[in-house]
Parts: structure tokens; sequence; C-alpha cells
């Protein structure tokens, strides 16, 4: 029975480590595709109204897309933060801030969950006739993005990460093996 515990727990720590490097893998692997619309998952707006490093380099690579004409649109989404911001309004004053204009980008104040900002993404891609998706946020969210998206049925879902790292990737990357299975 300990024999059987073990190897268990062993192919348990390899699954782990080997899907972790899937994830890395993949998300550090930006499209080259054109695309529809970029869509931007908020993160944490700081208590003075800044956005926080990391949501500012989703917004900069979103920003980056466009300008180099792979997406005609950017669509941000959160919801409203404990600090008492909505991170979709915040997102879009960003991207005004640098020259994006207010018609080419879409708030979704609604998205405050990965699977809503997925679900939310696809009603208004649907309502533009938009098929392609470049979803644009850190590495180690990409693949579960990407499966929500072909989970509800939406095929043609690519990926841009910002090369932007932390210390608090380790336990991202780790949160994202378990939040990727269930």
């Amino acid at each position: 029975m300990l024999k059987v515990l073990k190897y268990a727990f062993i192919s348990g720590i390899a699954w782990v480590m080997i899907h972790s490097i899937y994830i890395i893998n993949d998300g550090l692997t930006n499209t080259k595709q054109n695309a529809d619309l970029a869509v931007v998952p908020g993160n944490k707006i700081n208590e003075d109204g800044t956005l926080s490093s990391r949501l500012k380099a989703r917004l900069d690579e979103s920003l980056e897309l466009y300008r180099k004409k792979q997406v005609k649109k950017i669509l941000v989404s959160g919801g409203l933060g404990k600090e008492g911001y909505w991170e979709g309004n915040e997102m879009k004053k960003y991207l005004i801030e640098n020259k994006i204009p207010s018609e080419n980008i879409i708030t979704d104040n609604y998205g405050d969950t990965t699977e809503k900002t997925v679900i939310n993404s696809i009603k208004i891609a649907d309502s533009l006739k938009y098929k392609s998706i470049i979803t644009v946020s850190q590495y180690y969210h990409q693949t579960r993005i990407k499966k929500l998206f072909k989970e509800h049925h939406f095929d043609h879902v690519t990926s841009s990460s910002p090369i932007y790292f932390e210390i608090r990737d380790l336990y991202s990357i780790f949160r994202e093996f378990f939040a990727y299975y269930l």
C-alpha cells in the first residue's frame, strides 16, 4: 500500500510539473495571426485608481496588437474591484489616453471572473459578427482562457502575453494547474 501511495504521489508531482511546463510554453507563444478582437481580462486597480503593473502590461500588449493592425477593436472586461473602481472603465480610460479611439474600445464591466469574461466576449463578438479573438493576459492564464472559449464553442482564439514577470507568477502557475481542471 505504501508503495502504491509513493507512486501515486510521484505521478501527481510529475503531472503538475508537465502541465505547468505546458502552460508556460503555451502562454509565452504569442500569435502572429490577425483577429477581429483583442480581449483583455481585468485585474487589480490600485486604491489610488492607478492600474496595477500586471494590468498595465496587458493593456500595453493590446495597444501593440492594435497599432500593428492585428486586431480591429479591443474589448476590456472586468468587474467592480474591492477598491471601488470598475475595471473595464479604468482600462478604457488608459487605452484612450494612449490614443486608441473610443469607438474601437468595447467595455464589459460584468466580466468579474475569467469565465464571465469569456461568455460576455463571445456574445459581443457574435453581435458584431466577429469570428476571431486574441486573448491578452499573463502567460500562465492563457491556456485556461483558450480552453474556456473552446468549451463555449468559440474555436478561433489565439493569445498574446506581455513580457511581464513577477515572483507571484510561481503561485499563479500552481493555481492555474488546479483551475484548469475545475
